[in-house]
C-alpha cells in the first residue's frame, strides 16, 4: 500500500498523484516515445524508479511489458491497483482502460467504451488515444478508429501528432482526398511524425503515384534513425513496394530488403519480430509477381528464423505470412502446428470474438494450402466473393492485405478460371485505376481466355 503524495501536472495538464517531478518527465518522454514511434518506449520504466506508487506509472508500464517484459506485468499490476485510493480521476479512467484492455479474453466493444469514455473527459490525452486507435485497427474497425480521433479534435487542432492520426482511418476508410489533407496538415507541424510520413506514402501508393510516393519517402528516411524497428523497416517495406510496382530493377528492391529492412537485425536495441513482419510481407508480394526466384535465398533465411516457434502467436498478421513461409520452403509440418495452434486459440476465444476471427482463421487455411501449392483447396477455403478488405481484423491495413486479393486472382488464373478472375480483377480496377500489375494480368487473363476458346474451337 502507498501513500498520498501531491498532485502534479503531465504534459497533457491532468493530474496525477506523486511527489517525483522526475516520474512526470519519463512519463512524458514515454508519451512522445509512442506516439512517435520511438525505440524508447522503455523510459516508462524509469519513472516507476522514481515514483514506484504512482498509479499512472505502474499502469502504463504494465501495458508496455505486455509485449516487452510479460514476467513484470503482475507485480506492477498489483502496485498500480495498491495505490488506487490516493489516485486521481485522470489516472483510475487510464487504469480502468489498460486494465479491461490487458484482461483474458476480453470483450473489445468494452474496451473501446472506455477509452471513448476517457478520452470525452480527457479530450488531451493523444497517448490513449493512440492506444484505442490501435485497438480499432485490430478489431478491423477503421469507423471507430475515426470516431475517436474526431471526438478529440477540438480539442487539439494544432496539436503534433494528432493528423497523422486522423490520417490513416480515413485512407482505410477510402477517403483518400480527405486522408491526404490530414496527412499534409500533419507534416506541416512536424516533418518528422513518421506517422503523417506513413499516412501520406499510403495514399500516393494507393493512387499508384509511385515515383512522388519514393522522392518523398527517401527524402523523410532521413529522420527515421530513432524509430521502432517496425516503423523504421515499414517505412522502407513501403518504399519497396511502390518500387515493385513501378517496375523498377529487382535491385532496389532486393537492396531496401538488405539494407534497410533485414539489417535493421544489426542494431542491438532492435525488434526482430516486427522486422520479420515487413520482410516476409514484401517477399510474399515479390512470389505473387513470379520473381521470387531472385530472393530464393532470402526466402530460406528468413523461413529459418521464422520456424523458432517464439515468434509465433504474437500477431496474426505475421502468422498468415508465417503460414505460407513456412508452407512455401518445405516446411510444412511446422507450418501444420502453427495453423493448429491458432485454431486452438480461436476455439477457446469468446463466442463473439470467435466469430469475427473465423475470417482470419480461413485465410490463415487458405494462406498454408497457398503456400504448398494447393490452388484448388486455397480457392474453395477463399470461396467466389473473397475480398480481403473484409478481413482487416487480422491486424492488417487494406495495403496489407492487398497482397491476398492478388493471391486470389493468381490462383484463379492457374485453375484455369479466366472469366472469374476477369471479373474480379476488372471489380478491383475500379478501386485502384492505375495499379499496373493489375492490368498487366488483366491483359494475361484475357490472352489467356483467348487462347483457350480458340484452342475449344478447333
Amino acid at each position: 500500500m502507498g501513500k498520498q503524495g501531491t498532485k502534479m501536472e503531465d504534459k497533457w495538464g491532468y493530474q496525477i498523484t506523486t511527489s517525483s517531478s522526475s516520474c512526470i518527465s519519463s512519463i512524458n518522454s514515454y508519451y512522445h516515445q509512442v506516439l512517435s514511434y520511438g525505440r524508447r518506449r522503455d523510459v516508462i520504466m524509469e519513472a516507476i524508479d522514481h515514483d514506484p506508487n504512482c498509479v499512472l506509472a505502474n499502469i502504463l508500464a504494465v501495458h508496455f511489458c505486455c509485449s516487452s517484459d510479460p514476467s513484470r506485468v503482475p507485480n506492477l499490476l498489483h502496485a498500480a491497483k495498491g495505490n488506487l485510493e490516493f489516485a486521481t480521476p485522470y489516472e483510475i479512467a487510464v487504469f480502468e482502460t489498460i486494465n479491461c484492455l490487458i484482461s483474458p479474453n476480453r470483450d473489445d466493444d468494452v474496451a473501446f467504451e472506455l477509452h471513448s469514455k476517457l478520452l470525452n473527459d480527457f479530450p488531451k490525452d493523444l497517448a490513449s488515444l493512440k492506444r484505442g486507435q490501435i485497438l480499432c485497427f485490430y478489431m478491423g474497425r477503421p469507423d471507430l478508429s475515426l470516431k475517436l480521433i474526431e471526438q478529440v479534435l477540438p480539442a487539439n487542432k494544432q496539436e503534433d501528432f494528432v493528423y497523422g492520426m486522423l490520417a490513416f482511418p480515413l485512407l482505410e476508410l477510402g477517403r483518400m482526398e480527405d486522408a491526404e489533407k490530414a496527412a499534409k496538415k500533419g507534416f506541416e507541424i512536424n516533418k518528422e511524425d513518421p506517422w503523417s510520413q506513413h499516412a501520406l506514402c499510403h495514399v500516393f501508393q494507393y493512387e499508384c503515384r509511385f515515383k512522388e510516393a519514393v522522392e518523398f519517402m527517401t527524402e523523410c528516411s532521413k529522420s527515421w534513425d530513432p524509430l521502432s524497428s517496425f516503423m523504421n523497416t515499414h517505412n522502407w517495406w513501403h518504399v519497396a513496394l511502390c518500387y515493385l510496382e513501378g517496375n523498377a530493377p529487382l535491385d532496389k528492391i532486393r537492396d531496401i530488403y538488405d539494407n534497410h529492412i533485414w539489417k535493421e537485425l544489426d542494431r542491438s536495441d532492435a525488434t526482430p519480430v516486427e522486422v520479420y513482419l515487413n520482410a516476409v510481407g514484401l517477399l510474399l508480394r515479390v512470389h505473387v509477381r513470379g520473381k521470387i526466384c531472385f530472393f530464393e535465398d532470402h526466402l530460406k533465411i528468413l523461413a529459418g528464423y521464422l520456424s523458432n516457434r517464439s515468434f509465433w502467436y504474437l500477431e496474426w498478421h505475421l502468422d498468415l505470412l508465417i503460414l505460407w513461409a513456412l508452407a512455401c520452403t518445405d516446411k510444412s509440418s511446422e507450418a501444420q502446428d502453427l495453423l493448429e495452434g491458432l485454431k486452438s486459440k480461436v476455439s477457446k476465444m469468446n463466442p463473439k470474438k470467435g466469430k469475427l476471427m473465423q475470417k482470419g482463421l480461413t485465410l490463415a487455411e487458405a494462406a498454408y494450402e497457398y503456400g504448398r501449392g494447393d490452388f484448388t483447396r486455397a480457392l474453395e477455403l477463399l470461396g467466389p466473393d473473397f475480398d480481403a478488405d473484409n478481413c482487416k481484423m487480422v491486424g492488417a491495413s487494406g495495403e496489407q492485405l492487398d497482397v491476398f486479393n492478388e493471391v486470389w486472382f493468381v490462383m484463379l488464373l492457374d485453375a484455369g478460371r479466366a472469366d472469374k478472375a476477369i471479373e474480379v480483377i476488372e471489380r478491383q480496377l475500379k478501386k485502384r485505376d492505375g495499379t499496373p500489375f493489375l492490368w498487366r494480368l488483366l491483359v494475361y487473363t484475357a490472352s489467356f481466355r483467348t487462347r483457350l476458346f480458340t484452342i475449344s474451337d478447333l
